[in-house]
């Protein structure tokens, strides 16, 4: 059998199981395929009708007309597995770079439409930006803040467009500070905030870097119950006064964090370097529940790391 013809059986065997699993955990956005045939090291994710594919940088040596038939040819194979015209198909290949990867766009133009999960709403887009608009393998950690919402005060930093926020309002969360440096990411979650009927005097929008934003917090004596700090591996975004490296900056970040939080307070701490070691020093104040947090969906079980700390 050839490693297309693998490739293709494999496909059609997740679709069908994830599109059965999908529809009892209540989501339209899943990953079907991840890398599961050496030849193909692509990751397949089902958005609604539609379908992003997000090729994996191998090192492999391929002139621009071998790659782009291989390219093609995988297009066309999950066009027809899915059953999807190959237009509602986007095609992305992934570079290792660092600073705002993911806060680029792709110079392709494409409408945002709207994916269900979970009883929430967002608008996601599939061929603008490198990613998404909604980062799929953080869906139990966000089922997790939405149970825990109710009646408390939320923080989200480094929060891309909100989807943690629009978790936690609509979990009853009584007010919200989403912070990120960002204009266009900000006026996203306000869209998926707006999308979800949340009330935005409530639920407050600040443009900022997150060090800053932290310094300026403990100083005024802000208090949250709930803070979600997912921060980039690493960002040396112009914006910013400093650059950002998870592994050296983890410690301050955290640190900070927990002086924000009331008694009995809850902080989710994430991040996806693939190398990362979580500080001696704050070993002992955590529970790591990465190992719960990743989704079935997903082949990679190191796909991020997961920290739940409680004061």
């Amino acid at each position: 059998m050839s490693a297309l013809q693998d490739f293709q059986n494999r496909l059609a065997k997740n679709a069908k199981h994830y599109a059965k699993w999908a529809k009892r955990v209540g989501t339209e956005a899943y990953r079907i395929y991840d890398r599961d045939i050496p030849q193909y090291p692509v990751a397949v994710d089902v958005y609604g009708g539609r379908a992003h594919i997000a090729e994996y940088d191998t090192g492999w040596q391929q002139t621009d007309e071998e790659h782009a038939a291989w390219a093609a040819e995988v297009r066309a194979t999950v066009a027809d597995v899915l059953g999807m015209p190959p237009k509602t198909i986007a095609f992305k290949i992934r570079r290792r770079q660092k600073g705002e990867f993911q806060y680029s766009r792709t110079g392709h133009h494409s409408e945002d439409f709207v994916v269900l999960e979970q009883g929430c709403k967002f608008w996601v887009n599939l061929d603008e930006y490198l990613d998404t608009g909604l980062f799929l393998d953080h869906r139990p950690t966000r089922k997790k803040v939405a149970e825990e919402a109710d009646g408390k005060r939320f923080l989200n930093l480094f929060a891309y467009t909100g989807s943690f926020t629009v978790y936690a309002a609509t979990g009853g969360a009584t007010s919200s500070v989403t912070v990120d440096l960002s204009n266009t990411y900000l006026d996203w979650s306000k869209r998926n905030l707006e999308l979800n009927g949340v009330d935005l005097q409530r639920h407050q929008l600040v443009r900022a870097d997150v060090f800053r934003y932290l310094e300026t917090a403990i100083d005024e004596g802000q208090l949250f119950d709930l803070i979600v700090l997912d921060p980039p591996s690493f960002s040396n975004s112009a914006k910013m006064l400093d650059i950002l490296d998870v592994q050296r900056d983890h410690v301050l970040l955290v640190q900070s964090c927990l002086k924000l939080l009331m008694p009995g307070g809850v902080l989710y701490f994430s991040n996806n370097f693939r190398g990362f070691e979580l500080d001696y020093s704050l070993k002992a104040l955590c529970r790591d529940i990465s190992a719960q947090s990743v989704p079935e969906d997903f082949r990679n079980r190191k796909i991020h790391h997961c920290f739940r700390f409680q004061v």
